[in-house]
């Protein structure tokens, strides 16, 4: 059975657990992370020397770095739906994937960590930096789900499942927000699906 390290809270984990819900994939999960410690004991280094979380295994195989189980869960036990097959379509849904690390999760992480886990632990000055450099990324997406319903297009995607726990963290963080109809009907699409409602709608901790 495949085995998740990682606690339900953290972004990263939400995403490996809205691909295993949306491909309805029996697994085992270890609270692991934060409160719960095991990341910097010697056995959990040996897995995943980043001493961080998600860690999937699977029949011997050990891997890190959130969006790369997305894929390989999607591309195992998805193709032809997560897991595009035509080229095009794929590399579609691994631009949005890549993007979500490159471009939207590092400012939203300092917005959300000065917002909820460590209010004040920036500068006022980089904070507005942070929040100008999200709300320039919320409008990437909101122009992208102007033109299709999904990020890789016609059909729910791998990216659709590593872009979601950011955009619910960034509609539900206590800060002001302007109106983006695309990305709120794209949210709450996902939001139908069961495995998006026990994954996201947990409180922002």
């Amino acid at each position: 059975m495949l085995k998740l390290w990682g606690r339900t809270n953290s972004l990263n984990v939400q995403k490996v657990l809205l691909c295993l819900g949306q491909l309805g994939l029996p697994f085992e999960r270890v609270d692991a992370g934060m409160q719960f410690g095991v990341v910097k004991s010697p056995e959990y280094m040996a897995m995943n020397p980043n001493s961080v979380v998600p860690t999937l295994e699977d029949d011997g195989l050990v891997l890190w770095e959130s969006n790369v189980i997305v894929r390989y869960l999607a591309a195992l036990h998805g193709a032809g739906a997560l897991w595009p097959i035509e080229p095009r379509a794929r590399a579609l849904a691994d631009r949005w994937m890549d993007w979500q690390q490159t471009s939207h999760n590092p400012s939203m992480t300092t917005v959300f960590w000065n917002l909820v886990r460590s209010p004040g632990a920036v500068t006022p000055a980089d904070f507005a930096a942070a929040c100008a450099k999200v709300e320039r990324a919320m409008d990437i997406l909101e122009e992208a789900l102007a033109r299709s319903e999904w990020l890789g297009g016609a059909a729910f995607t791998m990216a659709d499942c590593a872009l979601a726990p950011g955009v619910h963290r960034y509609l539900h963080l206590p800060m002001e927000r302007k109106p983006r109809a695309h990305v709120e009907r794209w949210y709450e699409a996902i939001l139908q699906r069961p495995a998006a409602q026990s994954v996201l709608l947990l409180p922002l901790t």
